[in-house]
C-alpha cells in the first residue's frame, strides 16, 4: 500500500524515464500486468533489439557460407522468441540483485521492484516462468547449440554483481550479450568456426561501445552510489573510448566478413554500420545524457544495416 491507500500494482505503476515513447505497455496493457511488463523490459525493446542483432548477424553470415541462401525464417523467429525471453529474465534477475542499488538512482528508482510494485518472490517466479520459456527455444536446436546456449549463464549470472567489483561491467555485459554471435553459426552447423569467434567478438566491443554510451546517463548517480562504469572510468575520454571500443569492433566484423568469404554486398552493410558508429562518436556527450540514450537506441539501427548486407549477400550466394 502507498500513502494515499493504493495497491502500486493495482494501479500500474508510473511509467520508467527511459521508456520507449508511446509504447503498448503503457498505452494498452491490463493495469495488472504492467509492472511485470516493465520487469521485463517490454516497454523498452531496445535491449531485446540488441540481444538479437548478433544471433541473426551469425545466422545470416553461417547461411551465406553455407550456400544456403537467406537465413531460415523460423530459425530467425525463434531467435526474435528467444531473445524477448531471456533479456526479460535477464532483466528480472539484474532487477532482483539491484533493488537496494536501484533505489538510490533517479533513472531506476521507479522500477517495479524499488518501488513496491512487484516482491522479489513475485519478481523471482515471473524469472523462472520467462527462462522456461528460453529454455523450450533453445531445445529447438541442435545438441551442440544447447550446450553451447547453456554456457552463457554464468556469464549472465555473475553480470550484475560487476558493477559493484569492478570499472568494466560492460565488457562482462558484452560477453552476455553477444552470445547469439556464436548461436547462428552454430545452429547453421552444429560447430564452431573461427569467423564465428571473431563476429562474436565484434559484438562484445560493439556492446561496451554502445552501452558506455548508455552509462552516461547515469554519469553523477552512479557516483553517488559507488556504482562503477567504463563511462566514469574514461570520464573527459569517453567519447576517444568510445571510439577505440566501436574500431575494435568493426575490424573483428571484417575479419568475420573475410573469413566467411562475404561478398561486395555484405561489406557495402559493413560499411554502413560502421559509418553510423561514427556518427555516434561525434554526437555522444557527458553534458548531454538525453543524447545519449537517443544514441544508444540508434545502435537497432546500426544493427539492421550489418545484417541487411549480410542476408542480402547470403541470398545472392545461394541463388
Amino acid at each position: 500500500m502507498t500513502a494515499g491507500g493504493l495497491d502500486p500494482a493495482a494501479s500500474g505503476g508510473a511509467p520508467v524515464p527511459d521508456a520507449a515513447p508511446g509504447n503498448f505497455v503503457d498505452r494498452i496493457a491490463p493495469l495488472s500486468w504492467r509492472p511485470y511488463l516493465r520487469l521485463a523490459r517490454i516497454d523498452r525493446p531496445i535491449g531485446w533489439w540488441l540481444l538479437l542483432l548478433p544471433c541473426w548477424w551469425s545466422a545470416a553470415l553461417a547461411s551465406g557460407v553455407a550456400g544456403a541462401g537467406l537465413p531460415s525464417p523460423l530459425v530467425l523467429a525463434l531467435f526474435l522468441i528467444g531473445a524477448v525471453a531471456m533479456r526479460g529474465a535477464g532483466c528480472t534477475y539484474n532487477d532482483i540483485v539491484d533493488r537496494d542499488l536501484d533505489k538510490q538512482v533517479e533513472r531506476t528508482r521507479g522500477r517495479p521492484i524499488p518501488s513496491g510494485q512487484v516482491t522479489p518472490v513475485q519478481a523471482a517466479i515471473f524469472l523462472v516462468a520467462l527462462s522456461l520459456v528460453g529454455l523450450a527455444v533453445l531445445l529447438t536446436f541442435s545438441p551442440f547449440a544447447i550446450v553451447l546456449g547453456m554456457g552463457s549463464l554464468a556469464v549472465v549470472a555473475a553480470y550484475p554483481f560487476m558493477k559493484r567489483i569492478t570499472s568494466w561491467p560492460q565488457f562482462v555485459l558484452g560477453l552476455a550479450f553477444s552470445w547469439g554471435g556464436l548461436m547462428g553459426w552454430a545452429g547453421q552447423f552444429g560447430s564452431l568456426e573461427w569467423p564465428a569467434v571473431a563476429l562474436y567478438a565484434g559484438a562484445v566491443f560493439w556492446t561496451m561501445g554502445y552501452d558506455t554510451i548508455y552509462a552516461v546517463q547515469d554519469f553523477e548517480d552512479d557516483a553517488i552510489a559507488g556504482i562503477r562504469s567504463t563511462a566514469r572510468l574514461f570520464g573527459a575520454r569517453t567519447k576517444l573510448a568510445i571510439a577505440i571500443l566501436y574500431g575494435l569492433a568493426s575490424f573483428c566484423l571484417a575479419v568475420a566478413l573475410w573469413g566467411g568469404h562475404a561478398g561486395p554486398v555484405a561489406w557495402i552493410g559493413l560499411t554502413a554500420f560502421v559509418t553510423h558508429l561514427v556518427w555516434q562518436v561525434t554526437k555522444v556527450s557527458l553534458a548531454d545524457p538525453s543524447g545519449a540514450l537517443r544514441l544508444f537506441r540508434s545502435n537497432r539501427d546500426a544493427g539492421l544495416l550489418l545484417f541487411a548486407g549480410l542476408c542480402l549477400d547470403a541470398a545472392l550466394r545461394g541463388a
